[in-house]
C-alpha cells in the first residue's frame, strides 16, 4: 500500500484529503465501545447503509455509469447525492474509475483486479495517488451537467451534513429523554461512520470477492463471479458475472432466485412513473425468468 502510494510520488493535497478519511473512519470505529447503542443507533446505522447503497448501486453505478433506466433531472441529481453520501468521491470519480475498470477488466491497466492483489483490488488501489484524479475522457456527457460537477466539486458536504444531522438528533433526543440514551455521539458513531464503513466493504467485495469466488453463468472476457452472499447484502450487486456479461441491464440478477433488491426498487420506481426505459438483457425481454 505504502510502496505503492510512494512511487507514484505526488501526494498531493488532494491525494491526502482522499486517503486521510479513508484511514480516519476505519479507525473511528472504535468508538462504538464508547458510545454504546440503542435502537435508534441501530435504526441510524440500517437506515444510512441503505441511502448509501441506493446512492452507488442504483444512482453511481446503474444509472451513471451505464444509463440502464432514464428518468428526470432531478430525480437524477437526488440518487448522485445519496451516491456521495456513500463517501466514495463524486459521481465524476467514480463513475470514471468504474467504466475504466469494464474497459480493462482483470487485463493490463485494470485499477483494481484481483490478479494485481487480493488487498489492492479491495481497496488498496485507493490509496495510490495515480487514482485521485477524474478520468475525464470516460465522464465528459456527465461533466458537462453543472449539478454534477458540483457534487464532484463538493462532495463532502453530504457526508458531514448528514453527520451534523445524526449528531444534532442526539443531542436533542438526549436533552428530551435522557433515560432511553441516545446521545448525539452515538448516532454520529453508528449513523455516520459505521454505516459508511460497511457499505465500504460491501461495495469493495465486488471489486475483490466477485473476481475471486462464485459461479460463472456466462463466458466473459475477466474473472467475474456471480456471489450469493454479496449480492444479497449489496443491492444485487453481486450477481457481477451477470453484470460484466450484460454491462447495460438495469437487472443484475438474472433468475428468480438470484435477489436483487435495486431492481426491484428499480420496478417500484418505474411502476409510478419516476424511472421509465429500465432495460433488461435481450434474453430477459424474449421470455420469462426462470
Amino acid at each position: 500500500m505504502g510502496t505503492r502510494a510512494a512511487a507514484d510520488g505526488r501526494l498531493s493535497l488532494g491525494y491526502l484529503s482522499l486517503v486521510v478519511p479513508l484511514v480516519a473512519i476505519h479507525a473511528a470505529c472504535v468508538l462504538i465501545f464508547f458510545v454504546g447503542y440503542s435502537g435508534a443507533a441501530l435504526a441510524a446505522f440500517a437506515g444510512t447503509l441503505l441511502a448509501q447503497l441506493i446512492g452507488v448501486s442504483i444512482g453511481y453505478h446503474r444509472l451513471l455509469a451505464h444509463r440502464s433506466f432514464a428518468t428526470s433531472r432531478p430525480v437524477q441529481f437526488i440518487f448522485a447525492l445519496l451516491g456521495t453520501l456513500a463517501g466514495q468521491n463524486g459521481p465524476l470519480w467514480w463513475v470514471g474509475h468504474h467504466l475504466h475498470h469494464h474497459k480493462h477488466a482483470d487485463r493490463h491497466g485494470d485499477v483494481h483486479s484481483p490478479r494485481t492483489g487480493v488487498f489492492w483490488s479491495h481497496m488498496g488501489w485507493l490509496f495510490s495517488s495515480r487514482m485521485h484524479p477524474v478520468r475525464e475522457d470516460l465522464v465528459s456527457p456527465w461533466a458537462r451537467l453543472p449539478e454534477m460537477r458540483l457534487l464532484q466539486r463538493y462532495s463532502y458536504v453530504p457526508i458531514f451534513g448528514h453527520a451534523l444531522v445524526m449528531y444534532l438528533i442526539g443531542e436533542l433526543w438526549r436533552m428530551h429523554d435522557p433515560s432511553v440514551g441516545v446521545t448525539g455521539s452515538q448516532l454520529l458513531i453508528w449513523g455516520s461512520v459505521l454505516s459508511t464503513v460497511c457499505q465500504y466493504h460491501l461495495v469493495f467485495c465486488i471489486g475483490s470477492v466477485c473476481h475471486l469466488y462464485g459461479t460463472r453463468s456466462f463466458r466473459t472476457a475477466d474473472d467475474s463471479r456471480n456471489n450469493f452472499i454479496i449480492g444479497l447484502l449489496a443491492f444485487g450487486e453481486g450477481w457481477h458475472n451477470n453484470h460484466h456479461y450484460c454491462p447495460y441491464s438495469a437487472r443484475l440478477g438474472f433468475r428468480w432466485w438470484e435477489i436483487d433488491f435495486g431492481y426491484m426498487i428499480l420496478r417500484l420506481l418505474a411502476w409510478f412513473g419516476i424511472v421509465w426505459d429500465v432495460k433488461l438483457p435481450l434474453h430477459l425481454r424474449k421470455a420469462p425468468v426462470r
